[in-house]
């Protein structure tokens, strides 16, 4: 069984929390990255080992991309999910950065196409925050909905991103 590693980042999104699995190469895979009043947000346990040094590379990217300088994380990912949520996170990896998709469009690119609602799902169990762009992922009419970690990061992220869509009201244009 693998010790979970866990370290907390300042962002403008507010606290990261990253979790990462030791690999048998030494190297930590990514797990989750969430914030504390996110939906679905990890909770640190006992058992589990703070280690900073651990997530250097992500941390480094995570800055670099909240400075505007890194569009594309090159990091080890190993998210806990079911085949389908796994086949929607790699889909919402193929987002262009500054561009965003429809719930239905990304039912398509997962090879779910009709799986509107399950996709969605899947969306929003995402357990890595920014790493893995659910927020490029937008309503069919181009409103801002859903997002486990609130529609003003959403936003946030978008605009960070220069993506017109960071402009919609949530729906409430």
């Amino acid at each position: 069984m693998s010790t979970t590693l866990y370290t907390t980042l300042d962002s403008p999104l507010g606290t990261l929390t990253l979790t990462g699995e030791e690999r048998a190469d030494g190297c930590v895979a990514l797990t989750s990255a969430t914030v504390p009043d996110q939906r679905g947000a990890v909770t640190v346990r006992q058992e589990w080992r703070r280690d900073p040094t651990a997530f250097a590379e992500a941390e480094r990217q995570l800055k670099a991309y909240f400075a505007g300088e890194l569009r594309e994380f090159d990091l080890p990912l190993a998210p806990h999910g079911t085949d389908f949520r796994r086949r929607v996170w790699a889909a919402l990896d193929t987002i262009p950065y500054g561009s965003t998709v429809t719930y239905r469009e990304l039912s398509d690119a997962a090879g779910s196409p009709g799986a509107v609602r399950a996709v969605g799902g899947a969306v929003g169990a995402n357990p890595l925050l920014v790493i893995c762009p659910c927020h490029r992922v937008i309503g069919s009419d181009g409103s801002l909905t859903g997002y486990a970690a609130g529609l003003d990061r959403k936003r946030a992220l978008l605009a960070l991103e220069g993506t017109a869509a960071a402009e919609v009201n949530g729906g409430e244009s």
